[in-house]
């Protein structure tokens, strides 16, 4: 019976640890991916900061070469000059001089090849470095590039999220104040219409008046064109009589 109790505690526990685990898991995802933009771009900081190390060591490898380049030229001009002097020894029988000489040539000579070694390191090491910073190069700018369309994307998102319902809110009270605005004018010229009806006179002579402007009987006042036919009538008639 103990052995069972046990067992499953056993299996609760390793139930509740992976249950532990994959709610952690969950998390973390859900955290990374809230804050992918942020972590992005301290991941291409710091990917900048390599790379500026990086060439900071070509740098030093560069020195490095040059020094040796140095040193192998003094090298070979040191044993230049002794072996002129050595043959210059020999030529006047001081092969005890000539020997001393020989034995420092040969000490040199392995010097030299011992630099002409290092040139070879330095110069497979600088161009290892340089190809690496070149492709990391290539990299951030893809990154780069990648964080700044991420940035517009989530952006526009976010706009495309928030825009349409403000948008959509202040159009909707912009068409209801235009409606308001517009029944208040109609009820300002009906009202005035209407003010204006109540304040038409009704006096016989007023109304002669009214329908004398619309055209009903005699005008009572006379009118541009009336005086301008009255005119050429008169004309017409001097013209008759002086014939």
């Amino acid at each position: 019976m103990n052995n069972v109790h046990n067992q499953m505690e056993t299996e609760m526990l390793k139930t509740m640890m992976t249950l532990f685990k994959g709610r952690t898991a969950d998390a973390v995802e859900e955290f990374t991916d809230a804050n992918a933009l942020p972590i992005l771009r301290q991941q291409i900081r710091e990917a900048g900061l390599g790379v500026k190390a990086s060439r900071q060591s070509v740098a030093i490898a560069m020195a490095g070469q040059e020094q040796e380049v140095s040193r192998y030229k003094r090298i070979k001009a040191q044993i230049a000059d002794l072996e002129s002097r050595a043959l210059a020894a020999l030529e006047v029988g001081k092969n005890e001089l000539a020997a001393e000489a020989a034995d420092a040539i040969a000490g040199l000579e392995n010097e030299k090849a011992s630099s002409e070694k290092a040139q070879e390191r330095y110069a497979n090491e600088i161009g290892r470095l340089k190809s690496d910073i070149r492709a990391a190069q290539l990299k951030m700018r893809d990154l780069e590039r990648g964080q700044r369309l991420a940035t517009a994307t989530s952006h526009t998102q976010k706009l495309a999220v928030d825009s349409p319902r403000s948008t959509t809110n202040s159009l909707s009270d912009a068409e209801e104040t235009l409606r308001r605005l517009e029944k208040r004018q109609q009820t300002v010229d009906l009202t005035r219409k209407a003010e204006a009806e109540l304040e038409q006179s009704t006096a016989p002579a007023d109304i002669s008046k009214r329908m004398a402007e619309q055209g009903l009987g005699k005008p009572l006042k006379s009118s541009a064109d009336q005086v301008l036919e009255r005119l050429k009538a008169k004309q017409a008639g001097s013209t008759g009589k002086s014939k």
